[in-house]
């Protein structure tokens, strides 16, 4: 537990040997992501700041990728010199919930799923589960804004029934958006053709009516499309406007593809196949050579990760050594969510040039983030998210605007429901429920402040057993701190890691009587937490889980050193 300060001492003196910013690479030749160490340096403590002041009521606009890992940014060259060298790079940014609908309601809403009761993707959950009568786009339009959404809503919109009209969802618009461009999902029986999830077939309903347009269009191409035609319409115009832009990619989605991977077993001895997003032809292949390995595999090729003995039973039950015909699954995977995560960045592009083109840029904050991130091979998992673990809960988010077009990092926590809540507080806008998030426009303006609340991650289906303290369908239930990841399983189990002694979390510590202090607070400040609600979400930590700016920073860069010496690209 002591490395921590030797970690920060060594930060500082190596501060001096950063290099500037890399050269952009050769057209399909990734870097680093935009968001880890230089060539395995540790960065500095962060450094002192000039204050800025965001303008009130910018313009606002959100680009959200889907199950988007943080360094799937290796594979997007626009994103890192359009926004990432031009704006902020949040070093601990996590959805709490790592699943697409939950963390999307999340993000609408600003609450925690517990709170707003969107659970899974499937029945009785999904669309069909959300209340959508009050949301960021309700709450924009109060202050003032037009509203735009665009591309993917939350699963099984268009073939669940609106919770808010009681009917059919898909021509169903909610309240609150002045243009809305949908992707929908098929039910069957409403006379359209292609669904969400397929790439080169997506109907929209655009403001009530099913655009059936697209078969043969690559999918980011038409919310490349719609996004350019809406921001040059909203642009037009002197009032501020909200644009919620959602891209599949890089998502799995039909149709099949002869390069898909090949059937795999899983760790139940069933055969699985491991899904992938389809491509235009024109991308594929553009990443072979960078990418020899899957996302979660050590450049080394070993197995970085000895045992799982001290895993929960849940996640030993789940996860199996990983052969020949794991790897080579797994990386045509990884390659096949390179090539979509490439071609969406093309198209986010177009969006930025034309902001730039109309002037509005000037008057934009622009955030680009995804949903959740993804497990690919980490562990012993073949390819899933929920899990409490660092791929699946870290997502990227890049922001940039009035007075933060410098490149800079903040290293403050920042949650899904903390986004939507520094979002609210820069459009001057009402939460549209009692607020679970904390809103982070002061440390986009003056710095960071240091991590001093907890974030709490939240999933389903990850456990059995009959923990009393679970109360109702949560499996999984942990907090995330400064320097410690502690999750709670519903069969009794649990984890505990040092995320500075031990940032790949190899060693569960939980019943490690040398953290027993730490595992001390963390137990009393969990019953607190769980089923949280407004304030009680912001419940300070107390000094040995808090961590002041410098501290954070430090034990950041640490961890970011270590895990791209692990599995970081060149």
């Amino acid at each position: 537990m002591v490395l921590v300060g030797v970690l920060v001492v060594v930060a500082a003196l190596l501060a001096v040997l950063r290099d500037g910013d890399a050269d952009e690479p050769a057209a399909g030749e990734p870097t680093r992501s935009a968001v880890g160490p230089d060539e395995g340096v540790a960065r500095p403590p962060v450094p002192s700041m000039t204050p800025v002041r965001l303008p009130k009521q910018p313009n606002i606009v959100v680009v959200m990728a889907d199950d988007m890992r943080v360094d799937d940014l290796a594979f997007a060259p626009h994103l890192r010199k359009l926004v990432a060298r031009q704006g902020v790079t949040f070093e601990n940014s996590f959805s709490p919930y790592p699943l697409c609908c939950p963390a999307r309601a999340s993000f609408l809403t600003g609450e925690y799923a517990h709170n707003h009761r969107v659970f899974w993707h499937d029945p009785p959950y999904g669309y069909g589960a959300f209340d959508d009568s009050r949301t960021l786009g309700t709450s924009m339009t109060a202050a003032g804004y037009r509203t735009g959404f665009i591309g993917k809503y939350l699963n099984r919109y268009g073939s669940a029934r609106s919770k808010v009209s009681g009917g059919p969802s898909y021509k169903f618009v909610p309240p609150g958006w002045t243009d809305w461009r949908a992707a929908v999902e098929n039910p069957g029986n409403a006379g359209f053709h292609g669904q969400t999830y397929d790439y080169f077939d997506t109907p929209f309903n655009v403001n009530g009516t099913i655009d059936n347009r697209y078969r043969g269009v690559y999918q980011s191409k038409v919310i490349g499309d719609f996004s350019v035609d809406m921001a040059r319409r909203f642009a037009a115009r002197r009032d501020p406007f909200f644009m919620y832009v959602n891209y599949v990619a890089p998502h799995h989605g039909g149709p099949a593809e002869p390069d898909d991977p090949a059937r795999v077993t899983s760790a139940r001895g069933n055969l699985v196949r491991l899904p992938t997003p389809a491509r235009p032809d024109w991308v594929k292949g553009r990443f072979n050579r960078t990418i020899d390995r899957p996302a979660g595999f050590a450049r080394s090729g070993a197995p970085l990760e000895r045992s799982r003995h001290d895993k929960p039973i849940p996640v030993q039950r789940r996860t199996q050594d990983l052969g020949p015909r794991d790897r080579a699954a797994l990386r045509n995977v990884t390659r096949q969510r390179a090539e979509a995560v490439y071609v969406m960045d093309q198209n986010i592009a177009r969006l930025i040039r034309e902001l730039k083109r109309s002037g509005a840029w000037d008057d934009t904050v622009f955030v680009f983030t995804s949903d959740n991130g993804l497990l690919l091979g980490e562990h012993g998992f073949q390819m899933v998210k929920v899990w409490a673990y660092e791929p699946s809960l870290r997502v990227p988010l890049l922001v940039t605007g009035p007075g933060l077009r410098t490149e800079q990092k903040r290293y403050d926590p920042i949650s899904t429901v903390d986004l939507s809540a520094t979002l609210l507080d820069l459009a001057d806008a009402d939460p549209p429920r009692r607020a679970d998030g904390t809103s982070r426009l002061p440390t986009l303006e003056e710095g960071d402040q240091g991590w001093t609340t907890p974030i709490v991650s939240e999933a389903m289906n990850t456990s059995s057993g009959n923990d009393p303290a679970f109360t109702d369908v949560r499996t999984t239930i942990g907090l995330r701190v400064s320097r410690y990841s502690y999750t709670r399983f519903r069969n009794g189990g649990g984890e505990l890691y040092d995320m500075v002694d031990d940032p790949r979390q190899d060693h569960n510590v939980y019943h490690d009587p040398a953290y027993a202090t730490v595992r001390a607070a963390l137990d009393r400040m969990w019953p607190q937490l769980k089923d949280c609600a407004g304030d009680s979400c912001r419940t300070p930590l107390p000094p040995v889980l808090a961590a002041d700016p410098t501290t954070n920073a430090a034990s950041t860069d640490a961890y970011w050193t270590v895990i791209d010496r692990a599995y970081g690209w060149r």
